[in-house]
């Protein structure tokens, strides 16, 4: 590839270094799709059973798998959604904690690419399209993530809480959600807040390999073999529940529980009413997994034809690097877009649609030849 220019900004500069990613390789504008499409070809990830024993995550979906397409903004909606974009772009400063009276400091770029246009929907959805109550939301979730420390929950840090592979992202469901397994019978660790924060961290990673046109996910959790002990305290569901309730909304696409003993029935009892109806209603128990997931990309534990095998010195360090490639792609995008608030997720991820920037200049072109 010939030598370019990447982007004067540090933290994808920094990211390059991690990956090793030379002077030689940096990216043009036209070539940041093939670039990273190359790296990530270069790990050798399945793509179905037909690769055998499987011990990093799929490449991608299947082909034939695809988004459902997006509702149609009202014309109210539309309205609503360019309200609160205007609010949120003029956000320059997020409090350092949720305590009354915090220290403010400047929003951050990291924090403006959250940001999305999708996101911003999400979370005018969650609000039943209430405004008031998605700013204050979306303000929330900043303030969440930095008190919380979601950047910096690393790899190596929660790498021994996944060293049984209690929690695995890996292939595609029926419409290009990235599945997230929970295997419950897998827990190597005692009740702490570590637990909570592998969740977040795998919650993170699931999303960066969201392909374009989708931003849900589909959870599996299997209960075979759980016994006693093993599953999370209801304190735990409780504090789980609200953090992806108020600080992940509309995250959840399909939640597939199989396996359910009678001790967990009367867990779920417990846990229901903390659980928004929305997503109950997005919960499906027993259901044969195959009518959700295509068999090629089905763990076979879960009926699926995928021989799949937990090796965390090989399963870890791929997921983590694939994750990584996608982000550092998807910011890359951002900054070359010009790092817009309210950008869109399809752009960023390598979809056919336009950036914001792009959007907006076709419509300025067509007012100038109209005027």
């Amino acid at each position: 590839m010939a030598s370019t220019t990447i982007l004067n900004t540090s933290p994808v500069q920094e990211a390059m270094n991690d990956l090793h990613i030379s002077e030689k390789d940096t990216i043009a504008k036209s070539t940041i799709a093939d670039t990273y499409s190359a790296m990530i070809d270069d790990m050798s990830l399945p793509l179905s059973s037909a690769d055998g024993l499987v011990k990093k995550p799929f490449a991608r979906p299947l082909d034939s798998a695809l988004p459902a397409p997006r509702p149609v903004l009202t014309s109210e909606q539309r309205k609503t959604y360019d309200d609160l974009l205007k609010v949120v772009s003029s956000w320059t400063e997020v409090p350092e904690t949720s305590a009354k009276g915090a220290t403010k400091s400047a929003i951050t770029d990291t924090e403006r690419m959250f940001l999305t246009r999708e996101c911003l929907r999400r979370y005018l959805r969650a609000t039943k399209w209430d405004k008031g109550d998605a700013e204050a939301r979306l303000m929330a979730t900043l303030v969440w993530r930095r008190e919380y420390g979601v950047e910096k929950l690393t790899a190596d840090y929660i790498s021994n809480e996944n060293e049984t592979g209690k929690q695995v992202i890996t292939g595609y469901d029926i419409n290009s959600r990235p599945c997230h397994y929970l295997v419950p019978s897998r827990q190597n660790t005692k009740g702490s807040e570590k637990q909570i924060q592998h969740l977040v961290f795998m919650l993170e990673r699931v999303i960066d390999l969201m392909v374009p046109g989708q931003d849900t996910l589909a959870l599996l959790v299997n209960f075979a073999e759980t016994k006693s002990g093993q599953g999370a305290t209801v304190g735990q569901a409780h504090q789980s529940l609200y953090i992806l309730q108020n600080h992940y909304p509309e995250r959840l696409g399909r939640a597939l529980v199989t396996n359910v003993p009678f001790m967990i029935w009367g867990f779920f009892k417990l846990i229901t009413p903390f659980i928004d109806p929305l997503t109950r209603e997005k919960l499906k128990f027993n259901e044969d997994l195959t009518q959700h997931v295509p068999p090629s990309q089905l763990l076979k534990q879960n009926g699926g034809e995928v021989e799949f095998e937990y090796d965390h010195t090989i399963y870890w360090p791929a997921l983590s690097k694939l994750a990584e490639i996608k982000r550092l792609a998807s910011q890359a995008r951002w900054e070359r877009a010009g790092k817009h608030v309210g950008e869109s997720e399809d752009y960023l991820r390598g979809g056919s649609e336009e950036s914001l920037f792009q959007a907006r200049s076709e419509i300025d072109q067509v007012n100038g030849l109209a005027s």
